[in-house]
């Protein structure tokens, strides 16, 4: 099967559970002080992107990231330059000029350079600090369209259990390297200088419309601990979350059947589009038959589609 190009729906109800593994070997590769440096680069870089965060995990050698990129329209040119100022610090001097705002505009409003800004910082500062060279990271990261709602609650809870998973704490508050963990650590001083969209608690839950940030929070610990089957109360009634759940890193898209069989038609197109570019002659002559034939059948998308 040909690998499915990178996908991103530009729908408002669009999240992205992102996933990232090392490339050195071992389970433990990230101790402490390296979690603790990629989580502060999240937390700044979330400051500077088009980004809204829901949640995050850092285990000992992969990280998962729950997030929603913001609509670039909605962003005024002189809030543009402030996020360029943040990024290149107060000694920078910048000259701005139309050509530069618009190019900004749309790369902030970009997942992948989010998440590239974040693992290239990383792996120089690694890499400079025990005095190595070459590749941190493996491959390129995966990355999971979520319909905010139901199915973005189901993800960020499955993500905040990703330590209890590993035997690593009993519940998720245990874990200062999870958002549930950081928010219990930091309390409502979490987001305190990291801007409104760092742990946002906005799923896209119409029940949740009216709850205050402190209501809210602990519907998601009730929820986290009911799928999790943590707590004397819960023991032995959930439990769902506390296997690993495939879909949630392995599918394209979930959510409900009108999210999910919209993005199989823009999917399918885009398969389409990159099939028969790739069939198309070239200056120097026609693509070799080997290659052309892995690009005749398009994958399966039903297959990587998940509805909840």
């Amino acid at each position: 099967m040909p690998r499915i190009p990178r996908f991103f729906m530009n729908d408002p109800k669009a999240a992205y559970h992102v996933i990232s593994r090392t490339a050195l070997l071992g389970h433990n590769i990230l101790g402490p002080e390296e979690k603790d440096y990629l989580l502060n680069l999240i937390r700044w870089l979330s400051q500077v992107y088009f980004v809204e965060v829901y949640g995050f995990a850092i285990m000992g050698n992969h990280f998962h990231l729950l997030c929603r990129m913001l609509p670039e329209d909605q962003f005024s040119d002189e809030e543009v330059k402030q996020r360029i100022r943040l990024y290149y610090g107060p000694k920078r001097k910048i000259f701005f000029y139309e050509e530069l705002i618009q190019k900004w505009r749309a790369r902030l409003g970009n997942l992948s350079r989010y998440v590239q800004d974040i693992k290239q910082r990383f792996s120089r500062w690694y890499n400079k600090r025990v005095d190595r060279k070459g590749y941190f990271w493996a491959d390129r990261f995966k990355s999971v369209i979520i319909e905010t709602g139901e199915a973005l609650l189901n993800c960020l809870a499955y993500i905040e259990l990703n330590p209890v998973r590993a035997g690593i704490v009993e519940k998720p508050e245990d874990y200062r390297w999870c958002s549930l963990g950081y928010r219990s650590r930091k309390g409502y001083r979490s987001r305190k200088g990291t801007g409104k969209n760092f742990l946002s608690l906005n799923l896209g839950l119409t029940s949740w419309e009216n709850k205050s940030e402190k209501e809210k929070l602990e519907l998601l610990r009730e929820f986290v601990y009911r799928k999790g089957g943590l707590g004397e109360s819960e023991r032995g009634t959930g439990e769902i979350f506390r296997q690993r759940v495939r879909c949630f890193t392995e599918s394209l898209v979930i959510g409900s059947r009108g999210f999910v069989e919209e993005a199989a038609q823009k999917l399918r197109g885009l398969l389409r589009f990159k099939r028969d570019a790739l069939k198309s002659p070239r200056k120097d002559g026609p693509i070799k038959a080997k290659r052309n034939k892995k690009i005749t059948k398009l994958p399966d998308v039903e297959k990587e589609m998940v509805f909840l």
